[in-house]
């Protein structure tokens, strides 16, 4: 357990959250303001200041994002800020700030940079494939994993070869294996809703009506208590 913090507080934080649903809370919490100037989101908190954007779904789109977001701004620290599936011991609502963030397919381990009274605890893997099978997330579950996503694992290795410290809050929207894994499908690759998608899932799987909107429900919930949790830290920097 890491409840460390930088050695300077950072003057200038990048935010990245992949989906809409995602941003949108973190922006109001921050009360950041839109712009067509890159990055697109920017805002303050005390006398730290703020640039974000999206980086869309997946290792790829994260990874080219935290590569714009570090072009265009001297960020002095990213923190990626979103929902996540949980596993083993997690719940729906828990907020995680993850030690450790593993990507799965090269089995390379990041460790994230605890700011100012945070107590970094636990481990989260990344990958593409939303759909895991029950072997993969027990064999995950024992090797203490707590959590799973698409992003921060790509972000953080961005961020790790340009120098530039990182942290993560995800909050569980979903337990991995009771999401039905077909549902990535409702979204489009930027994270935005595929309407025509989601009428035919509706229209070819209304049994799974009522799990859809319990997941909808929990996924705001987990996203604002993602986005609230990210303004806590913030807030307590110099």
């Amino acid at each position: 357990m890491n409840d460390s913090s930088s050695p300077t507080d950072p003057a200038l934080v990048g935010l990245l959250a992949p989906m809409p649903s995602e941003m949108q809370p973190l922006a109001k919490a921050l009360r950041l303001e839109k712009s067509d100037n890159q990055p697109p989101y920017r805002g303050a908190i005390g006398e730290t200041k703020l640039v974000g954007a999206r980086t869309g779904i997946g290792t790829k789109r994260a990874a080219d994002a935290t590569e714009r977001l570090l072009d265009a701004a001297a960020v002095e620290h990213v923190m990626v800020v979103g929902i996540a599936g949980g596993m083993g011991a997690s719940q729906v609502g828990d907020v995680l700030y993850p030690e450790v963030v593993v990507d799965r397919d090269t089995g390379a381990e990041y460790r994230a940079h605890a700011l100012t009274g945070v107590q970094l605890n636990g481990r989260l893997v990344t990958h593409d494939d939303f759909d895991m099978q029950l072997d993969e997330t027990q064999a995950l579950i024992d090797k203490g994993f707590v959590a799973v996503d698409m992003e921060t694992a790509a972000i953080a290795r961005v961020c790790e070869a340009r120098g530039v410290p990182w942290s993560a809050v995800r909050a569980i929207s979903d337990i991995v294996g009771v999401t039905p894994g077909d549902v990535i499908g409702l979204a489009n690759p930027d994270g935005s809703p595929n309407m025509g998608a989601s009428l035919r899932y509706l229209v070819t799987k209304p049994q799974r009506i009522p799990q859809l909107v319990k997941l909808a429900r929990d996924s705001y919930r987990a996203a604002n208590a993602a986005a609230h949790g990210a303004r806590d830290t913030l807030a307590r920097l110099g």
